[in-house]
């Protein structure tokens, strides 16, 4: 269980980013903008099927950011 956990746990963050040139650092944004698309979206998916079982089994609805 705990393998699984420390599995799920977001990486590190990167070496020292100071010594990245511009191109490596606007890349590094490019690619943390999509990561937060995908998570956005993800949340959204469960967001939409708790609340179905919530209006099924009569709960409360999840709260929206």
């Amino acid at each position: 269980m705990d393998d699984e956990i420390e599995r799920l746990k977001p990486g590190a963050m990167p070496a020292d980013m100071q010594s990245w040139n511009i191109e490596d650092l606007q890349a590094y944004i490019d690619a943390m903008k999509a990561e937060i698309v995908m998570v956005e979206a993800l949340i959204a998916q469960k967001n939409k099927v708790q609340s179905a079982a919530a209006a099924l089994f009569g709960g409360a609805a999840p709260k929206q950011p």
